[in-house]
């Protein structure tokens, strides 16, 4: 950095093509770029072409490289993120992603940044970088305690032992030595487990991860020793790699949107701190059961919400979830139910939201917490249950109790979750806590101590 007298970086960015990873890595690019550093920002033309506008001041810095994915049988047409694709066929995603080691190559070649960041799924990247004298990291969009709690990389590529994976991820790992409450339910695993065990097509994602973290020079986290001290101390030791923490990346209040107008107007008709904020990010989809439950359990409920509904993924997803008959007429005035991009955190900024229901995916718990709004989390799938155990036992949020084998909820437990974190007496504490976490979690001097030990380490590693 130039007070330093050190030089600018060139930085390459990789992220996995799904928008809860390629959000945070433009955040990330954006806050290195902040720093003088020139970014190039690699994805798929739609996908560049889907993001939020960079403020006018990064344009001069960002550059963001178009390559085309290759095409891959069973592959939609036009499906370039996860939210263009039903569940059952992302693992195509992930090997047309293999298919790009020929434009990579190309643009190391050419272009030879100082260093690229990349992500877990194209665990081929760092021994191609290192060929032609590149750096690699790999940038985790999950925090610490997910990749603890998953082990080492041999671990992740080979299993331990004899268990199965299922087996491995029902009790707490051995090489967890300190006490913890952390651990996701049966049915989260049992619904990840396409992805954790690949099949003759795909290579799972353990083995991804696991080859990524041995191929690389160095793990950048979304997390901060403040967050999740534990975990981070851990993570060195299965590891064995500098692990640097990049801060929990807040956001910030973006430009007014088409729709923000109309929003706003809705909001303020209701009280400071009544209305509850639903959605599961960009990827996570209910199944009908759920989708029932959760409405009935809203209506039940009595709150005023704003619901961001994903009722489909992408065009050859025919597995279209339907809210209960009547359910829109019966909470019109009270409720929104929104099937279109939303944006979150100017609503979430508003004073009349005063709590989120979310899957626990960080970058909605970071913009939840940095706002001082209390959470209740729903959580899916396995990663996003690991996130919430650890929320639930640092007291930090809530979660609807559900049943551990099958994920079964009533409307009745989901009311009543919200009307605890939210109204209730009882559940003051959760309202307390998220405003106590308010610095921890958009304390802009911690973000930039973060960002500043990551730039260090990198032109340090050049020298």
């Amino acid at each position: 950095m130039a007070e330093n007298g050190d030089r600018k970086l060139h930085i390459a960015m990789l992220p996995w093509l799904a928008f809860g990873h390629i959000i945070p890595f433009l955040e990330l690019a954006k806050l290195m770029a902040t720093k003088g550093h020139k970014i190039s920002f690699i994805s798929t033309p739609r996908n560049i072409h889907r993001l939020p506008q960079i403020p006018s001041t990064l344009t001069p810095l960002i550059n963001f490289i178009k390559i085309d994915i290759p095409k891959v049988e069973n592959l939609p047409e036009n499906a370039e993120s996860t939210k263009d694709l039903p569940f059952d066929k992302v693992k195509y995603l992930k090997m047309a992603c293999d298919g790009l080691k020929k434009p990579i190559t190309d643009f190391l070649q050419t272009s030879s940044p100082d260093w690229i960041i990349c992500d877990f799924v194209t665990y081929w990247l760092g021994p191609l970088a290192a060929e032609h004298g590149v750096r690699t990291a790999y940038f985790s969009v999950f925090p610490a305690v997910m990749l603890g709690f998953a082990g080492s990389p041999e671990v992740l590529m080979y299993g331990d032992d004899d268990q199965s994976v299922e087996q491995q991820l029902m009790s707490q790992p051995r090489w967890v030595t300190f006490e913890t409450e952390v651990q996701p339910s049966p049915f989260q695993i049992t619904r990840s487990l396409q992805n954790l065990t690949g099949d003759d097509e795909n290579i799972k994602d353990g083995y991804r991860l696991g080859a990524t973290v041995i191929g690389c020079d160095a793990v950048i986290v979304r997390s901060s020793s403040d967050f999740e001290p534990e975990w981070l101390n851990l993570l060195k030791k299965l590891y064995r790699k500098p692990i640097l923490p990049a801060g929990l990346l807040p956001a910030a209040v973006a430009d007014d949107h088409a729709c923000w107008g109309e929003t706003r107007e809705w909001l303020d008709k209701h009280e400071k701190g009544s209305v509850v904020y639903i959605a599961f990010g960009t990827e996570t989809k209910p199944n009908q059961y759920e989708l029932t439950q959760l409405a009935l359990g809203l209506e039940l409920c009595g709150l005023p919400f704003y619901w961001v509904l994903i009722d489909r993924r992408g065009s050859s997803d025919d597995e279209v979830i339907e809210l209960p008959r009547g359910f829109e007429e019966r909470t019109r005035g009270r409720g929104v139910v929104c099937r279109e991009w939303a944006p979150q955190f100017k609503i979430l900024s508003h004073e009349s939201v005063g709590g989120l229901l979310i899957h626990s995916g960080m970058s909605s718990v970071v913009e939840g917490l940095q706002l001082g709004k209390p959470l209740v989390l729903l959580p899916f799938v396995i990663d996003q249950g690991v996130i919430a155990s650890y929320l639930v036992e640092k007291k930090m949020a809530y979660m609807v109790p559900r049943d551990e084998l099958d994920g079964s909820f009533t409307p009745e437990s989901l009311a009543d979750s919200l009307s605890l974190v939210m109204v209730r007496e009882e559940g003051k504490m959760y309202r307390d806590k998220a405003k106590e976490m308010m610095s921890m979690f958009g304390g802009r001097d911690i973000q930039d101590k973060c960002l500043d030990e990551v730039l260090q380490f990198f032109q340090k590693s050049l020298k």
